[in-house]
């Protein structure tokens, strides 16, 4: 445990297992909470400024069984520092990595009840939308013979500049996009199943990856 806080990582990798209710242990209130399963997560190559550029470290979630569900390029990087196969390979930006080395083991650990984290995550998909569902707009009357009811309305001019421009809210594909939740608060953390308990929702379905960091951990990860 030590050498996980030690070794100044701040985000791992997990799942999203679902959502449930405990009781605050000081004033006994009902707080509804995401359960994450968070690691473990596995060094597999640690990246400095003297060869790479700049200083991260790749972090391995989830070893997969069969050899024929990774693809050649990763199963050679995995290889190559010695490791089990990954389904999941992460990069996160640190300002030091002195204290890494290819093979540490991470878990939920580095977290505890207290800590404020970001979330990020991939939104559900909700398929094609209309522009009230997926931008918020009004719409017209419904009454009065009116025909214009959810439609977005004019969208450009007919003569100049004869275009419609860029970045014009439309109706179109809604969701599956990469969403980050900040400051959720950490209510519970449970080592030995790497379960980590935070205070609200967190975006994405059940099941789905996501990247769990400290608040203050590097922002450009």
């Amino acid at each position: 445990m030590s050498d996980e806080k030690s070794s100044g990582v701040t985000e791992l990798i997990g799942r999203k297992i679902g959502m449930t209710q405990v009781f605050e242990k000081e004033e006994g209130q009902l707080v509804p909470v995401t359960v994450l399963q968070v690691g473990p997560c596995r060094v597999v190559q640690v990246k400095r400024a003297e060869t790479d550029g700049y200083n991260a470290v790749q972090l391995g979630f989830e070893v997969e069984k069969k050899k024929s569900r990774v693809r050649k390029p990763l199963a050679g990087h995995c290889r190559k520092y010695d490791m089990p196969l990954y389904r999941h390979l992460r990069e996160v930006r640190m300002d030091d990595v002195s204290g890494l080395s290819s093979g540490m083991e991470l878990t939920a650990e580095i977290f505890q009840a207290g800590d404020r984290v970001h979330v990020t995550g991939t939104s559900k998909g909700k398929g094609f939308a209309g522009v009230i569902k997926r931008h918020g707009f009004s719409g017209g009357p419904k009454t009065h013979g009116s025909r214009f009811h959810r439609a977005p309305g004019g969208i450009g001019h007919c003569a100049i500049p004869n275009k419609v421009f860029k970045g014009r809210r439309m109706p179109g594909h809604l969701g599956v996009d990469r969403v980050t939740v900040k400051n959720l608060n950490v209510v519970e953390v449970i080592p030995d199943q790497h379960l980590v308990l935070l205070k609200g929702a967190v975006p994405g379905a059940k099941n789905g990856l996501i990247r769990i960091r400290k608040k203050n951990g590097n922002p450009k990860a």
